[in-house]
């Protein structure tokens, strides 16, 4: 997909298009009213850590503070649902990731909300691909190891994930539809409590993103198999790619998680725009671009307007995914 500048839009009330920062100055956040940055897993996951990094800087920038609230449940689904009812003012932030907003749509019959039709895009925060990692005292070394243990067992490894219809969830899926081996899949509710029970061996392993990941390979809690990218990733030059195994049915395998920022549907285009303009310089910065790269996420610079159209580009390839793999799920 080509890029361009992360400012390529403007204004749409024309009084304001010719008045950089109006929306700040007409007070659009006053202070002593904060605003609510919504994340729908629970704390010590990627969404969650991004949430954080961008609150410290975003309340400063509009004049107001930014609290974040937790609320975990059904890979995303829940707690966007409650954002989705939220009034569109400005005063509601929701982290929207590839599972709440590609992936969950296709794999739950009864979704309380639409993806693309209940929320604005504000801001495409990156991608970032996922790292298969087991316990540091696993017996498994390498991808093939795995996949080896996982068709000689009954019922196959287990696999941890940040809850149904994440991105780990369907990487796991893929890798199962893809190589024809079974595996059970063990949902929680968010990456932080899944990967502390992959390091203590209650797990076998877990895809995970980066971020979350990341930190415990270095401290060498847990060992890193497998990255799902095509290309290797500078952080982890050291770990090959699923498809560098090797193994037949592999060779195409990718899985790029993403993580955005939405606003509830009929938010007011000027605050939008401010938001997307604002958040864009706090990503800019030096520190948050080195933090980026220490997790491993390709920042993006794409429009409002470019992130709908990757947005429903996503609920395709996913919905495609889902079904050739004949994921189900209750609810």
């Amino acid at each position: 997909m080509q890029r361009r500048s992360l400012f390529q839009f403007a204004l749409a009330p024309l009084a304001l298009a010719a008045i950089p920062g109006a929306v700040l100055a007409q007070g659009a956040w006053p202070k002593g009213k904060a605003i609510t940055y919504l994340v729908p897993f629970p704390t010590g996951g990627t969404t969650d850590t991004l949430a954080r990094l961008i609150a410290q800087k975003l309340g400063p920038a509009l004049g107001t503070s930014v609290v974040i609230d937790n609320k975990g449940g059904a890979g995303g689904s829940l707690g966007s649902e409650i954002a989705s009812r939220a009034p569109a003012d400005g005063y509601t932030l929701l982290g929207g990731t590839i599972s709440s907003h590609a992936i969950n749509v296709s794999l739950y019959p009864k979704l309380g909300y639409d993806p693309v039709k209940s929320f604005t895009p504000v801001t495409l925060i990156g991608t970032n691909p996922l790292v298969l990692v087991v316990a540091a005292d696993s017996p498994y070394k390498s991808l093939k190891d795995v996949l080896n243990a996982s068709k000689a067992k009954s019922g196959g490894l287990s696999s941890a994930s940040a809850g149904t219809g994440t991105s780990q969830h369907l990487a796991l899926e893929m890798l199962g539809w893809k190589s024809g081996v079974k595996f059970t899949h063990v949902p929680y509710k968010g990456s932080g409590p899944a990967i502390q029970d992959v390091m203590g061996g209650q797990v076998d392993m877990m895809f995970d993103t980066t971020v979350v990941a990341a930190p415990h390979i270095q401290s060498g809690k847990v060992r890193a198999l497998a990255v799902t990218s095509r290309q290797r990733l500078a952080s982890l030059p050291d770990v090959p790619t699923v498809a560098e195994s090797g193994l037949q049915g592999l060779g195409d395998f990718e899985v790029m998680s993403w993580q955005a920022i939405f606003v509830p549907h009929g938010t007011p285009e000027a605050i939008v725009t401010t938001l997307h303009t604002e958040i864009g310089k706090i990503l800019a910065t030096p520190d948050m671009q080195s933090r980026m790269q220490a997790m491993g996420m390709e920042p993006s610079s794409l429009s409002v307007a470019q992130i709908s159209e990757f947005q429903k580009a996503e609920v395709t390839k996913w919905q495609g995914v889902i079904r050739a793999a004949g994921v189900k799920v209750d609810g």
